[in-house]
C-alpha cells in the first residue's frame, strides 16, 4: 500500500551555506508516516515504509528533488574540473581489453571494450599474434546510437558458423536473443527469443550438435503466471531455428525451485546437455544431463554438493564437489554411465580452494584461490600432479580456452599488471603473452603492494590488500580508501583499476579486504558470513579498518569506504555499527531494509543467502544488523554519498530511498546524506559517458570530505606494459 505524505513535506527549505561557500538548499523532508509490522513477537515500526513505490508520483517528486540537492553541491565541489579531466584520461584510455574467449569451428571469438565505445563490442579473431586481425561481428552501437544496450552473453555454434547473442536496454538486464550469422555479420530474419536473460535468474543457452537448434532458459510469458511471479519458474525449453518463438517446446524445469537458475553447457561433440540449477544464491545445485536417449536425467541433488560441470574431451563430465571437501575437489563421470555413484575422485581436497577447472586431451588445468590471489594447477587426467603454470604475482587467473591438445589460453592481471591473454605450451611447458595485451596510460610499477592479516572479533584472520606508491609514510595522515563485499561465495581477486591512479598519485592509500562470506578458503569461508553469520562479515571489515589505524596507515576523519551491491550492504552495516571509524562513505546499489529485501523479486532469490523473516533465527540476524533499522537519532554520522539505479533488477532503489530518508532525519539535516538516483540499472550495461559521470561524482566527493586538496597531474604518459 502506497502512502502519500502531505507536499508541503516536500518543499525544499531555506536556504543553507553549502560546501563550497554559496547558498544551497536543503534536501526535502520525507514526511514520517509510520507503519508498524509485526515478525514473530516483534513489532517494526517503519517511517518510511512509503518511499517503496517507485511509480508514486510523491516519490518521484522527493527524488528529483534530492537528486536537485546533490547536485547542487557536488556540482561546485572545488577541483572538480581537474578530477573530471584526469578520471576521462584514465577511463577513456585507448588500449583494449578482451573478456570471454570462447573458440569454435576454429573461429575465436571475444567481447572487446574499447574506448571511447560506450558498451563492449563482439568481435572474431584472425589470430592471437596480430589484433588487428579482429573483426567487428556486433557493435551495440549500431544496433542502438543512444549506447543503452548492452551485450548480456554470447554462444557460438560448435562450428563457428552462427552465434547467439543476448541484448539488454537500460540497465534492466532483461535480454532477447539474436542470432547473428558469423560470416556476413548480419542478424538471421525473424530470429528473437524474448527474455531468455533476466535481473532475477539471469540466463544462458546451449546448441545442438548440428546448429539448428538451441535449449534455453525461459521465463514465464503472457497469462502463463501472475504478475508477482513473471521474474520466477525460469525452465528450459528448445528453440529450432526458422520457427517462431510460440512452437518454442518445453524441456526442463517444471518441478524446479521457484527461485531456480540455470546455466547450460554442451560437450565438445554436441551429443549432451548439461543443465546446473541453483536454488537461489545461497550455493546449491543439481544437476541434469541431456544426451542421445533424448530424454533428460538428473544427476545430482543439493544434498549431494556437485557446484559445478565441464566436459571433457574423453567421454566424461568432470564435476566439482563440496561433498565432504569444503575447498573442493574434482570427480570424473562417465558418460555413458552418468549416476553420482559410478564418479570418481580425480583431485581430491587439497590446501587451496579449487574455483575452476578446464580438462584438455590429457590434462585438468585448476584454478585455485588462495585467499584472494589465485593460482593455475596442472594434473594428468589421473590426478598425477603436472606443476603451477606461471602466471604474475599476488594476481588474478581465469577464463581458460582450449587450444587444441593440452594447450591452452588463460587470462592473467595483478593490481599493476593490466589484463593480458596468455598462451600455455604443455610439450614446452612454457608461457608466452599473445598480442591480446591491454596497456595502461601511466607506470604502475611505483606502487607497492603489501599483504596482510587483519584479527576479527572472533580470531578468525582476515586477509587485507594495500596498494600505495612507494616511499608513502605511515604517519597515520595518509587519505585511504578501503573496499570489501563479502558475500554470495564470490571472492575478492586482485584486478587493474586504471582509475585507482587518480586516488594513489594523491598520496592515498587503497586496501582491500577478502571477507568472510567469499570463497577464498572455500566453502567454511562463506558459510561462516551468511545467513545467520553474516555479522561476522562487518566484524571483519571493522578490523580491517582498525589494523589501518593501529598501523598509523590513516585515522578515522582520514579513512574512506566504499561498496556496492552487498558491499552496499556492507557499507550501511558499517557506517551504522561503527560511525565514528569512518571519515567518508560511498555506498552503491546496496541493499539496507534487510526485512523488506524478500518482498522484491530478486530479493527472494537472496534468502537462501542472507536468510528469511519468516524464520525466527533467521529474523533475528537480519534485524540485527539491518542498517535501515539500526539508525539511531542525534548519531554523528560520517558524510554518506548513496548511488541508485532506476532500472535496477538486483537491488530495488527503494533501499537507497528509504536510508537516505533515515539517515537524514537523524542527523537532523547536519549531516551530508546524498543520494545520487540515476537511471540504468545495476552497474552491468551502464554506457561509459555515465559510469565517467559517477566516478567524477564520487572521486569529487570523497576528496573534498578527506580535506585532500587535487593536485593536477601530468596528461596520461602513454602505453606502460611489461
Amino acid at each position: 500500500m502506497t502512502l502519500k505524505p502531505a507536499l508541503a513535506a516536500l518543499t525544499l527549505l531555506l536556504p543553507l551555506t553549502s560546501l563550497a561557500g554559496k547558498a544551497t538548499p536543503l534536501p526535502p523532508v520525507a514526511e514520517k508516516k509510520v507503519v508498524a509490522d509485526s515478525y514473530h513477537d516483534t513489532k517494526v515500526e517503519d517511517p518510511y515504509q512509503w518511499l517503496e513505490s517507485s511509480a508514486d508520483p510523491i516519490v518521484q517528486q522527493w527524488t528529483q528533488g534530492q537528486n536537485t540537492y546533490t547536485r547542487a553541491l557536488l556540482d561546485k565541489l572545488p577541483g572538480r574540473d581537474a578530477i573530471r579531466q584526469r578520471v576521462k584520461e584514465l577511463m577513456t584510455w585507448q588500449s583494449p581489453a578482451f573478456f570471454a574467449l570462447h573458440e569454435a569451428g576454429g573461429t575465436l571469438f571475444a567481447v572487446k571494450a574499447q574506448p571511447p565505445k560506450q558498451q563492449p563490442l563482439l568481435v572474431t579473431l584472425g589470430s592471437l599474434d596480430d589484433a588487428s586481425s579482429e573483426r567487428v561481428l556486433l557493435d551495440p552501437s549500431v544496433v542502438d546510437p543512444s549506447g543503452k544496450t548492452s551485450i548480456d552473453f554470447y554462444v557460438p555454434t560448435l562450428d563457428g558458423k552462427k552465434v547467439a547473442v543476448s541484448l539488454s536496454k537500460d540497465g534492466t538486464e532483461s535480454g532477447d536473443v539474436y542470432v547473428y550469422d558469423v560470416a556476413t555479420g548480419q542478424p538471421l530474419p525473424n530470429e528473437v527469443v524474448p527474455q531468455v536473460n533476466g535481473g532475477t535468474a539471469g540466463g544462458s543457452l546451449a546448441w545442438t550438435a548440428d546448429g539448428s537448434g538451441y535449449f534455453y532458459t525461459r521465463y514465464p510469458r503472457g497469462t502463463e503466471r501472475p504478475a508477482e511471479d513473471m521474474n520466477f519458474f525460469q525452465q528450459v525449453y528448445f528453440h529450432k531455428l526458422g520457427t517462431p518463438t510460440e512452437k518454442d517446446t518445453y524441456a526442463l524445469g517444471k518441478d524446479f525451485p521457484r527461485i531456480a537458475m540455470t546455466t547450460l553447457g554442451s560437450s565438445p561433440d554436441g551429443k549432451f546437455i548439461s543443465a546446473l540449477v541453483a536454488n537461489g544464491d545461497g550455493g546449491e545445485f543439481m544437476l541434469y544431463l541431456f544426451g542421445p536417449s533424448g530424454k533428460w536425467q538428473q544427476v545430482s541433488r543439493f544434498e549431494d554438493k556437485v557446484v559445478g560441470a565441464r566436459f571433457g574431451q574423453d567421454g566424461a563430465l568432470y564435476l566439482k564437489s563440496q561433498k565432504d571437501a569444503p575447498l573442493g575437489k574434482v570427480l570424473r563421470l562417465p558418460l555413458a554411465t552418468p549416476t553420482l555413484d559410478k564418479a570418481t575422485v580425480v583431485v581430491p581436497q587439497g590446501k587451496a580452494t579449487i574455483m575452476g577447472f578446464l580438462p584438455t586431451a590429457g590434462r585438468l588445468y585448476i584454478v585455485e584461490q588462495l585467499g584472494g590471489p589465485s593460482q593455475l594447477r596442472m594434473v594428468d587426467l589421473k590426478g598425477q600432479e603436472l606443476g603451477l603454470v606461471p602466471t604474475l604475482p599476488v594476481s588474478s587467473v581465469g577464463g581458460l580456452v582450449r587450444q587444441g591438445g593440452d594447450d591452452i589460453l588463460f587470462a592473467n592481471l595483478s593490481y599493476v599488471q593490466p589484463l593480458a591473454w596468455y598462451r600455455y605450451s604443455a610439450k614446452e611447458g612454457q608461457v608466452t603473452k599473445t598480442a591480446l595485451e591491454q596497456t595502461s596510460p601511466v607506470d604502475f610499477s611505483d606502487v607497492e603492494v603489501v599483504r596482510e592479516e587483519a584479527t576479527s572479533k572472533d580470531g578468525t584472520k582476515v586477509p587485507l590488500t594495500t596498494l600505495r606508491l612507494k616511499g608513502v609514510k605511515l604517519n597515520g595522515k595518509n587519505p585511504t580508501l578501503l573496499t570489501g563485499y563479502g558475500g554470495f561465495n564470490i571472492p575478492i581477486t586482485p584486478g587493474f583499476n586504471r582509475l585507482s591512479r587518480a586516488w594513489l598519485e594523491q598520496g592515498g592509500v587503497i586496501a582491500i579486504a577478502n571477507l568472510r562470506g567469499g570463497s577464498e578458503f572455500g566453502e567454511e569461508w562463506h558459510t561462516n558470513g551468511s545467513l545467520t553469520k553474516k555479522q561476522n562479515v562487518f566484524d571483519d571489515f571493522y578490523a580491517c579498518a582498525k589494523l589501518l589505524v593501529d598501523k598509523k596507515y590513516t585515522q578515522p576523519k582520514k579513512l574512506a569506504i566504499q561498496g556496492g551491491s552487498n558491499g552496499g550492504l556492507l557499507m550501511g552495516a558499517a557506517v551504522t555499527q561503527h560511525p565514528e571509524m569512518y571519515g567518508v562513505v560511498v555506498a552503491r546499489v546496496g541493499i539496507y531494509d534487510m526485512l523488506r529485501v524478500e518482498l522484491t523479486p530478486n530479493g527472494q532469490f537472496n534468502t537462501t543467502e542472507y536468510g528469511t523473516v519468516k524464520d525466527p533465527e533467521q529474523f533475528k540476524a537480519l534485524y540485527g544488523y539491518s542498517p535501515y533499522h539500526r539508525v539511531k537519532d542525534g548519531t554523528k554520522y560520517p558524510p554518506v554519498l548513496f548511488t541508485s539505479g532506476a532500472n535496477d533488477p538486483r537491488v530495488d532503489p527503494f533501499h537507497s530511498r528509504k536510508m537516505v530518508a533515515r539517515m537524514q532525519a537523524a542527523t537532523g539535516g547536519k549531516g551530508r546524506i546524498l543520494l545520487r538516483a540515476a537511471g540504468g540499472g545495476h552497474g552491468g550495461g551502464t554506457p561509459l559517458s555515465d559510469r565517467i559521470e559517477e566516478e567524477v561524482d564520487v572521486y569529487s566527493f570523497l576528496f573534498h570530505e578527506l580535506g585532500m586538496k587535487y593536485r593536477p597531474v601530468k596528461k596520461v604518459e602513454g602505453p606502460k606494459s611489461k
